[in-house]
């Protein structure tokens, strides 16, 4: 009796024990917190549960600009906007992870813009970096220096497209790079084209150091009319191709605040004048005796012959006090036109120049003006053209987070 009364005691104090322990409460499953990243700058942070180190950030610009007041502008058409209105919003991500071949890298920028009652969304850049390999939607690789000016209200005449791309970027030390690039043709055809078939091949030698920066850049491009030219010019170089090279420099100026720079850069073209720039590429010659368009600016003529140009700019940037900025840019091109009008060339000329004064009175928070005019004229043996003058006036509100 004495060993049965004592497994019985046994079995109470152990079910005693059982009831009491699913009493307790039930300890909490451990909190992943956010934790800062500080491998990649500021602001970066881990994603819960992961070694992905984040950025997240963003930008609102509110806008408005006085377009062309001139006679020959807007102002001078009844159906054209006297004014353009622009309020844009834009969103950025930035994941970044170590790996063994170098940083693991994926951004993405998106913009919604509405002009004048007019909205649009789309891709402000998207890319994947992985070491020195780089494919996506970003700056080709040929710009250079693309202006100081605060908003840029006309369009001054160097490389600034963005593009699809793959490209792959070697760091030799001491701040020297080089990169190798295959770049979507469909952003640099001036003129009827064809289908697309080759992309262009864009090469460019950096340097970055204390003193500022400077890069060598060079590209090919396919000249590729479409069927209706090639159907009518059969002996044209219908399947030719173009080239570019352009070159520039950066200096800081030590004298000044920091941020206070100036450059120079330079670009040459033979059936590639997206490579020097983007005004005069975009120039319609109108005729000053009927009135009608003669022709645009076109990689090759009429007779298919590559048409030739270079462009020249230069821009200053001064900090004039911690929170006041100004600017001026100033570019000239020029491009000689095959068989423009008959069998007649045509030299076209463009100047723009454009300056801003900009205030940061709050960090991220930034108000400003800038105005710009540019000059655009043609050269016709036998035709009387029009002369295309811009002015245009611009206030700018912007806020960075």
């Amino acid at each position: 009796m004495k060993l049965k009364g004592l497994m019985l005691g046994v079995a109470a104090a152990a079910t005693a024990t059982t009831a009491q322990a699913a009493d307790l409460p039930v300890a909490p499953e451990p909190v992943d917190y956010v934790r800062v990243c500080d491998a990649y700058g500021s602001r970066f942070y881990y994603i819960p549960g992961t070694e992905t180190c984040l950025r997240v950030g963003g930008r609102l610009r509110t806008q408005f600009i006085v377009n062309n007041v001139l006679e020959d502008g807007p102002w001078g058409d009844r159906d054209s906007d006297g004014y353009e209105w622009l309020t844009r919003g834009y969103a950025y991500l930035d994941a970044r992870n170590a790996t063994e071949f170098g940083t693991l890298r994926a951004y993405v920028g998106l913009r919604m813009d509405i002009t004048n009652g007019e909205s649009g969304f789309k891709l402000d850049a998207g890319y994947i970096q992985w070491g020195g390999l780089t494919a996506g939607y970003l700056g080709s690789n040929f710009n250079i220096y693309t202006g100081q000016a605060f908003m840029g209200v006309v369009t001054r005449d160097w490389s600034d497209v963005t593009t699809n791309q793959l490209a792959y970027t070697a760091a030799f030390g001491n701040g020297f790079s080089a990169t190798i690039a295959l770049e979507d043709r469909s952003d640099r055809e001036v003129g009827a084209y064809g289908g697309t078939r080759a992309p262009d091949l864009v090469a460019a030698l950096g340097l970055s150091q204390g003193w500022g920066s400077a890069q060598l850049s060079g590209a090919l491009h396919q000249v590729y009319p479409d069927a209706a030219f090639n159907s009518t010019n059969a002996s044209g170089d219908e399947d030719s191709f173009g080239w570019a090279i352009g070159a520039g420099v950066n200096v800081n100026l030590p004298f000044a605040n920091p941020g206070s720079n100036i450059y120079f850069q330079g670009f040459y073209a033979d059936g590639a004048l997206s490579y020097i720039g983007n005004g005069i590429t975009s120039v319609s010659v109108v005729s000053s005796t009927t009135g009608a368009t003669l022709g645009s600016v076109s990689d090759y003529g009429g007779n298919g012959d590559t048409s030739t140009g270079y462009s020249l700019s230069a821009g200053v940037y001064i900090q004039a006090t911690p929170t006041i900025g100004l600017a001026l840019d100033g570019s000239y091109a020029h491009v000689d036109q095959e068989d423009f009008v008959g069998a007649a060339d045509a030299d076209i000329d463009r100047w723009a120049i454009d300056g801003s004064v900009q205030w940061e009175p709050v960090s991220g928070f930034v108000m400003g003006a800038d105005v710009g005019y540019a000059n655009t004229s043609a050269d016709i043996s036998g035709q009387s053209v029009d002369d295309l003058d811009e002015l245009l006036f611009g206030v700018r509100m912007q806020r960075t987070f």
